[in-house]
């Protein structure tokens, strides 16, 4: 048996919802962590009264005087929540909300606005721009922690949620490393896919889903036995069988993330046929997800052009005649396929061009983030 992760005992069993990711609703705070909060207001007074109305908190305060500054702090620091004044030096306090609320890197910061201007439409402008809490001036000291520690709870449980999802995708990875064979296969499909993705027009979500779809399409093997998934000869039917169940255990291991539910039909239906001769619900044609099959695209050309046990890499042109005479079969998205070939070619001349599959890798994750 492999020292490995291995669950050959279990392998032909259904995941148990006990076995499933936890939901983090209840769970405790680590006593050892001391939130950091930003304080954004160029008014020496303000800063002060809030210090002083935080100082019996088990709080670190940063402060900044403009939102120039403030955004130099987020690059550096980590912070869960940021208090911010409306009325500011270089903008508002809601441009600068919603450049906050802008970037992946800080839209999960929680933000309470502050203002002594009354009206409505005040509050109104400030939730729209991106706050998630407002408050008028004068202070109540009370009120002030109450609604920190109310935000600062729900930020705990966001950054627990970002926590599960890291380790589904270190998970995700440890299976591609089990196979000495499929190095960079996760990658590569994320390039493929997305640069396919581009010239079919698809948004920029259903581009993030291909992305995290090409390390998470075959998480399920993670419970495939070794004997079964690395076997050198042909597969016995029950092998098969097992084998085949990767796509629905992948799918149960991610569905308890919500923000996962995109992934969920690539990594269900990434072996499906154009015929409906492909597993695990027998779709066909368009009934299969748009996405699943761009992915499937991208992975039936990763592994004809990477040398395997049983074959040599093959070249560009030999895996796109394979593919393309697998789409008159019917097995393929008969205009999926030589689409993607035309965009292999461009990227591949464009890889040339700039350097590595790495390169083009850390691009396309700046283009997602923003």
């Amino acid at each position: 048996m492999s020292a490995q992760i291995n669950l050959e005992a279990s392998a032909a069993l259904p995941l148990r919802p006990e076995l499933r990711l936890p939901q983090f609703e209840g769970a405790p705070p680590d006593p050892a962590y001391v939130p950091t909060i930003l304080i954004v207001d160029d008014i020496d007074l303000n800063r002060r009264l809030l210090r002083g109305i935080l100082k019996v908190m088990p709080y670190r305060i940063l402060e900044a005087k403009r939102p120039s500054a403030a955004f130099s702090v987020l690059d550096m620091e980590k912070v869960d929540l940021i208090v911010v004044d409306m009325v500011l030096p270089e903008m508002s306090g809601m441009e600068f909300c919603h450049i906050v609320k802008s970037d992946r890197r800080t839209q999960l910061i929680p933000i309470l606005m502050l203002t002594s201007i009354q009206g409505i439409e005040n509050e109104v402008a400030g939730l729209e721009s991106g706050a998630d809490d407002f408050l008028l001036k004068p202070l109540r000291p009370a009120l002030v922690r109450t609604r920190l520690s109310t935000m600062l709870r729900h930020k705990a449980l966001v950054d627990s949620l970002e926590e599960a999802e890291t380790i589904l995708f270190a998970l995700a990875q440890s299976v591609e490393h089990r196979d000495r064979y499929t190095g960079m296969h996760c990658e590569r499909l994320a390039t493929y896919s997305i640069a396919l993705a581009h010239a079919l027009g698809l948004p920029k979500h259903e581009q993030l889903a291909l992305f995290r779809g090409g390390y998470l399409h075959d998480i399920g093997k993670i419970s495939i036995p070794d004997s079964i998934l690395f076997k050198r000869g042909l597969l016995t039917e029950e092998e098969w069988e097992v084998m085949r169940q990767h796509t629905t255990r992948g799918e149960d291991i991610c569905r308890p993330m919500k923000t996962l539910a995109p992934v969920l039909p690539i990594i269900r239906s990434h072996h499906e046929r154009w015929d409906g001769s492909g597993y695990p619900d027998g779709l066909a044609g368009e009934d299969i997800p748009l996405l699943a099959r761009v992915m499937q695209v991208a992975d039936i050309y990763d592994a004809l052009t990477t040398a395997r046990p049983y074959k040599p890499a093959f070249s560009h042109d030999r895996a796109v005649a394979i593919m393309l005479e697998e789409s008159r079969r019917g097995w393929r998205d008969p205009e999926l396929v030589p689409l993607f070939a035309e965009v292999v070619a461009r990227q591949q001349e464009a890889q040339d061009e700039e350097g590595n599959l790495q390169h083009s890798l850390e691009a396309m994750r700046r283009e997602l983030a923003q």
